[in-house]
């Protein structure tokens, strides 16, 4: 069994959701649904995209929630009905020990997500990281811990 995590950006553009979508498929339909488990935080943008793929394959789904709060305090009114949806079709919910949603949280969350997958699709666009715990940092960690990792970012993509 392989087991594959998400990282990537957030604000994507509308155009983009379906570009990366199609690619992160193409990426999983090799895997039998049986054998298909994917580890997400659930953030908007990447994450979603990701977290709906893996369940539409018939794969597990894996919450990697940041905080306690994470649902209450970061999720938008836009993004909330998904969110919640994908919550209740993950097969499992792990809530890391932080009570508010923060860098600290975060970056557990991704520390959490490596430790458990063999590997890891970034949609990145490639560029440096602006803040502690983003795509950049997750997938150099990755590569320094000898995870498999896949850049999605098709032609065509852009941050919203």
């Amino acid at each position: 069994m392989t087991s594959y995590g998400i990282t990537g950006h957030i604000n994507i553009s509308a155009g983009t959701v379906p570009l990366v979508d199609r690619a992160i498929r193409d990426l999983l339909a090799g895997a039998a649904p049986e054998e298909l488990v994917g580890y997400s935080c659930l953030a908007a943008g990447a994450d979603a995209i990701f977290a709906r793929a893996v369940l539409d394959l018939g794969g597990r789904l894996v919450a990697l929630l940041p905080s306690a709060d994470y649902g209450d305090a970061k999720v938008g009114p836009h993004y909330r009905a998904s969110f919640d949806q994908l919550v209740a079709a993950a097969a499992e919910v792990r809530v890391m020990p932080f009570r508010r949603a923060s860098a600290d949280a975060y970056a557990a969350a991704n520390e959490a997500l490596l430790a458990a997958v063999d590997v890891v699709f970034a949609v990145w666009d490639g560029q440096p990281g602006r803040a502690r715990g983003g795509t950049a940092e997750v997938v150099g960690k990755a590569r320094s811990a000898g995870k498999r990792v896949h850049v999605v970012w098709p032609t065509g993509a852009a941050r919203g």
